[in-house]
């Protein structure tokens, strides 16, 4: 059976974006997959990237550079037991799916630093290991979100801009430079703004997208993509 791993922050269960995690770890295991959730706000996850993620002694003790000491740790089985654990539920997994809603045109803090401290080099890039050939090309990955703001607000001529626009630094520049091949975003808008029924129709529609979600062709991974 296929294997996602369901990277979720929300610090509330029972809100919308609990729902909708709930629904895909429902279905996804109806459809026989083996699904593993890293419940960030839950696990405490620590977002910061500091020395703390480096067991031993470092590369060079005169001068700290993250990079560079987590790249030589990773070669040496020198990290932190935190991230050893989330790179094997990344290394088993076939689909990572992100649940968040949107902060200020990203990803909350606490799932930016699970990017930071688990895509270390040597473990999902390595240059020129990237993009088409970085070291997770034989991965899939989805970011499904809620908004704020309304479906015409994200509109390429809305306010707020093309919701792709938003979607290139960490569709493109995370998981496109690591080599994971992205499906198509997931986006309920404005969820706390709509009716109880409305919100209904959101999960159903996602509960209906998950059951066909292996037949699904990923995006052109292309700047023009998100910018056409």
């Amino acid at each position: 059976g296929r294997k996602v791993l369901i990277v979720y922050a929300h610090q509330e269960p029972k809100s919308f974006n609990g729902s909708l995690k709930s629904i895909a770890v429902e279905e996804l295991r109806k459809q026989g997959c083996g699904v593993t959730v890293s419940d960030l706000y839950a696990m405490q996850f620590e977002p910061r990237a500091t020395r703390s993620d480096i067991v031993g002694c470092l590369h060079n003790s005169e001068e700290f550079n993250y990079g560079v000491e987590m790249w030589e740790a990773y070669k040496r089985g020198g990290l932190s037991s935190d991230l050893i654990e989330e790179q094997k539920k990344v290394r088993e997994a076939d689909l990572l799916i992100f649940q968040f809603p949107l902060y200020w045109f990203s990803m909350p803090a606490i799932m930016k630093g699970w990017m930071d401290r688990v895509l270390v080099q040597g473990f999902a890039h390595e240059f020129p290991n990237c993009y088409d050939s970085g070291l997770l090309k034989n991965k899939l990955a989805l970011f499904s979100f809620t908004t704020g703001g309304s479906k015409e607000m994200y509109a390429k001529g809305g306010i707020n801009g093309d919701i792709r626009y938003l979607l290139w630094p960490i569709q493109h520049g995370i998981m496109h430079f690591c080599g994971v091949r992205l499906l198509a975003p997931h986006i309920c808008y404005a969820p706390e703004y709509v009716s109880e029924e409305e919100r209904q129709e959101m999960l159903i529609a996602w509960a209906q997208r998950l059951k066909t979600l292996w037949k699904e062709e990923p995006i052109d991974c292309s700047p023009e993509w998100y910018f056409k």
